[in-house]
């Protein structure tokens, strides 16, 4: 129990970046930028196309190094740090899964990466399939695990995607284009999920047109690529 005399516990540190610019093949993808979000809960970068919200997403988990500014992300300045800490989903080229596959596939090479080169792998069964999966589906029923990836619906999709990002339980997970998700309930479905899973990590995703509302959605406005300003919490 806590009296007038005792010192409250530190804040824990957030995501600050203070002039930060990315530079891509075809010349600055984003910034400078000024970006301040609170450790913990759902944050979503809401910008137009073009504004550099997966650049941003990608610089944010330590995927790309800033050309210029200063990025703190829940104590961790250098990529290599960030990339300790941070997990990403939902981003092409990256995370994407193969329509071919069963889910069982997919969490057996998962779980395979996970285990130690002079270890037996353990095949995933319905009790260990809970485990991994069912924090981030929630109240949602778990999809087959011998269903193919292709017959999945795009929730279910991109929350075992989210899954396999969660593996490892980090700090930061970073989430690109919540609307690849394209119904409104669906969409209202997921970001309930990510607000329950920014409980216990940060999470940081993106969106162009507006999202449905809900308690605990922070959302913050990018501004235009080439504006030097700083992004506005609404």
């Amino acid at each position: 129990m806590s009296t007038p005399d005792t010192p409250l516990p530190p804040p824990r540190p957030g995501i600050t970046a203070r002039g930060l610019s990315v530079a891509g093949p075809d010349g600055i993808a984003f910034g400078p930028l000024d970006l301040r979000l609170p450790a913990g809960g759902l944050h979503v970068l809401h910008g137009p196309s073009g504004s550099g919200r997966t650049s941003l997403l990608l610089t944010l988990a330590g995927r790309f190094k800033p050309v210029a500014g200063e990025l703190d992300v829940l104590g961790a300045h250098e990529a290599r740090a960030i990339r300790g800490i941070s997990t990403v989903a939902g981003f092409r080229d990256i995370d994407v899964l193969d329509d071919a596959v069963r889910v069982r596939d997919v969490l057996n090479e998962q779980i395979a990466w996970d285990t130690q080169w002079f270890r037996r792998a353990p095949k995933v069964d319905a009790q260990s399939y809970d485990r991994l999966c069912g924090p981030v589906f929630g109240p949602r029923p778990l999809p087959p695990l011998d269903r193919y990836i292709s017959d999945l619906a795009e929730l279910d999709r991109m929350l075992l995607r989210i899954a396999l990002a969660a593996f490892f339980s980090p700090q930061l997970l970073v989430v690109d284009d919540l609307e690849q998700v394209r119904s409104l309930p669906e969409q209202a479905e997921l970001i309930d999920r990510l607000i329950e899973l920014g409980q216990v990590a940060t999470v940081v995703a993106s969106a162009i047109n507006p999202l449905p509302a809900a308690p605990g959605l922070q959302v913050h406005h990018l501004p235009a690529l080439g504006s030097s300003t700083t992004a506005e919490e609404v």
